[in-house]
């Protein structure tokens, strides 16, 4: 880079001084630059109300499960009251035996008879 060539803040546009490689002034300006960009997508409310129910999902499997158990069981109508949405998962899991379980994120739920469901929380590796 030649000396004399002056580089700006991609967000605020005023000069940077520093490392050749700088791109923003700050962390209030790098941060200010990367949420416009995030948000300018078509898509962007889209996939942010989609994760924003994955996380709440996880967030009510966690709350049926009791600290220091392996599993617990509840009711489809009482997962339904609290705001789960079966709709929306992370992945699958399926046993040897041929089970499914519906995760979101690191908690799970296995489709029992009558309406109940069996919560689990994966095992970490």
């Amino acid at each position: 880079m030649i000396a004399s060539e002056q580089k700006n803040c991609l967000a605020c546009g005023e000069p940077l001084k520093g490392r050749v490689d700088k791109k923003f002034c700050d962390d209030y300006c790098r941060n200010n630059y990367n949420n416009q960009q995030k948000s300018k997508g078509n898509h962007s409310n889209y996939v942010r109300n989609i994760n924003n129910t994955l996380l709440k999902n996880r967030k009510i499997l966690e709350s049926i499960l009791p600290d220091g158990e392996e599993t617990a069981k509840a009711t489809k109508d009482k997962l339904q009251r609290l705001g789960f949405h079966f709709k929306y998962i992370t992945h699958l899991y399926t046993t040897k035996s041929g089970k499914t379980y519906f995760y979101c994120y690191d908690y799970g739920y296995l489709p029992l008879e009558n309406d109940w469901f069996l919560v689990v929380k994966k095992k970490e590796e």
